[in-house]
């Protein structure tokens, strides 16, 4: 049997238009046309002022820190439920990640706790320098409270939309939200550059500046000086030119995202046990991975382990949802607040196959997977 993958690239045939210009124009070095023209994308779909494109989404979120200032004794606050690169940032400034709980209503950061982690830390002398709430698996969180805390507090905010290109929340786009928001263009992204991200904002001094660290921070001189240090963090023009093409596509993408989801619902609401993740009202997911909740206690004793093996028998890759941080070897000494929701959606939740690729054969074959668990 053909494996099937939890989420692939899917070309859209639009990028090889942008790629062939870049090779007859010569621009194969990095910079050029196709970056300045993919920032205009990227600004127009998500709504916001500037962008600037990186070669990752932790490029993005490192800038970001750098210019909010973070730096050595300084805390961030940070999505405990979340892929490791929204925390190693923290680190490399020298600065002390504080993890935050997840809410059951969208799996994200939760404000109650988020709220709770300020008021203890600052009752410590900390100085708490950023906040970074993520879309876990493209499900918007809920930024209005989030948004009242940070300017309650006066901390700035960031966006962490690494996984929610194409979702919006009470209408208006993730990736707009924060003082600086983050995308990312990974491989087995909602769209892809090959690998690659980008750092928005309103905030036109943040992206200028942005640009400049992203490129060894180059003074503005006949010669090779530099005041600051820098970073090879730009994007180069041909991964820039995929990305253009990409876009041509986003809706699409989300659409059929969204209806692997319908039909996974639709196959699978049925089993005692299996619930998925929510999308509350005024919310709109792109579903770039849906996943499910398997209760051991309604199955009869089948885990989450139990339907991963079983599909990965039948050549059908799932994987476990992301392990929360406060439970990584690396940041055991990090603080953390909450009441261990994140944990437990990590001991028995499970990403399903949601490629924009997949066909019904494909999506068949999932579900009939999971279905024979239960016979």
């Amino acid at each position: 049997m053909n494996k099937i993958w939890l989420s692939s690239p899917h070309l859209s045939g639009h990028e090889q238009k942008y790629v062939q210009e870049a090779f007859a124009a010569n621009w194969i070095a990095p910079l050029g046309p196709n970056v300045d023209g993919f920032e205009r994308d990227l600004c127009t779909y998500v709504g916001a002022g500037h962008a600037a494109a990186l070669s990752s989404g932790t490029a993005a979120l490192h800038l970001a820190l750098i210019l909010l200032g973070v730096g050595n004794g300084d805390v961030v606050l940070c999505q405990s439920f979340t892929f490791a690169a929204s925390a190693n940032p923290i680190v490399y400034q020298g600065a002390t990640p504080v993890f935050v709980d997840s809410e059951l209503d969208s799996w994200n950061i939760s404000p109650d706790a988020l709220e709770t982690a300020i008021k203890s830390e600052k009752a410590k002398g900390k100085n708490v320098k950023a906040v970074i709430a993520v879309h876990l698996y493209g499900m918007p969180a809920q930024m209005r409270e989030i948004q009242e805390i940070c300017q309650l507090h006066d901390i700035p905010l960031i966006e962490d939309a690494a996984e929610a290109l194409g979702a919006s929340y009470q209408g208006k786009k993730m990736g707009s939200f924060g003082l600086l928001n983050v995308l990312s263009f990974n491989g087995n992204k909602i769209i892809t550059t090959s690998g690659g991200g980008a750092l928005l904002s309103d905030n036109e001094a943040f992206i200028q500046k942005a640009r400049f660290l992203a490129t060894q921070a180059r003074d503005n001189a006949p010669h090779y000086q530099h005041s600051e240090i820098g970073y090879n963090y730009r994007l180069s023009n041909i991964c820039a030119g995929i990305g253009r093409g990409q876009m041509e596509v986003i809706d699409e993408r989300v659409a059929q995202r969204r209806a692997n989801f319908a039909f996974y619902e639709r196959e699978l609401s049925g089993i005692e046990g299996i619930t998925f993740q929510p999308e509350a009202e005024g919310s709109f997911s792109n579903r770039w991975l849906s996943c499910i909740v398997v209760n051991p206690k309604l199955t009869g004793g089948i885990t989450r382990e139990t339907i991963r093996l079983a599909l990965a028998s039948q050549n059908i890759e799932a994987r476990p949802l992301w392990k929360p941080m406060h439970l990584q070897p690396i940041f055991q000494d990090a603080p953390f607040y909450g009441k261990s929701i994140s944990e437990r959606l990590f001991e028995n939740g499970l990403c399903l196959p949601s490629g924009s690729n997949l066909t019904q054969e494909e999506l068949g074959r999932v579900t009939t997977g999971i279905k024979k668990c239960f016979i």
